[in-house]
């Protein structure tokens, strides 16, 4: 039996009724079979990032732990956004939800469908607000602790939405 790996997981939107998909989002990862949610940062409203001509976002982490392989999670979390309402039309565009797998353990993977970890995660004030809110002593596997990354970034585009709540399921 594969031993359970903390899975780190960032999710994002910025169309439509985005708490209610953010909610949506975190029942359906929870539902998945295999697949443990233990916890759900506060929503923080960021600015976009690439395309910065839209809407701002709203943005949670949500850990979990699974023994899942790191191509059937992506598959999952892919058909959760397809069941949402993505579209994938442009990079970096408006969308509905995205759900990006941040980290899987300490589990490494490089190719054309998914990088583990997450490439620019270290960079993202967005990805490491919620995950050093949700986890105070967060690592990111073989890049450092949350905390100290969180250091080396701007943070204050990103602000807690007071008010506004996702519960875990």
């Amino acid at each position: 039996m594969k031993p359970l790996r903390r899975v780190v997981f960032s999710l994002g939107g910025n169309q439509g009724e985005v708490l209610e998909t953010l909610q949506q989002a975190v029942d359906a990862i929870a539902s998945t079979p295999d697949v443990i949610v233990t916890d759900v940062s506060s929503v923080y409203r960021t600015a976009p990032v690439g395309k910065t001509d839209q809407p701002d976002f709203l943005n949670i982490v949500v850990l979990a732990e699974t023994m899942m392989s790191s191509s059937i999670l992506l598959e999952r979390v892919q058909a959760i956004e397809y069941y949402l309402g993505r579209v994938r039309e442009e990079r970096w565009g408006p969308r509905t939800i995205d759900i990006d797998l941040i980290q899987l353990g300490d589990r490494r993977r490089t190719d054309e469908h998914l990088t583990l970890p997450h490439p620019r995660a270290h960079e993202r004030a967005f990805v490491l607000v919620p995950w050093l809110e949700a986890d105070p002593g967060a690592e990111l596997s073989g890049v450092g602790p949350v905390a100290d990354l969180l250091a080396d970034v701007d943070p204050s585009g990103v602000e807690r939405v007071e008010g506004a709540t996702i519960h875990l399921p």
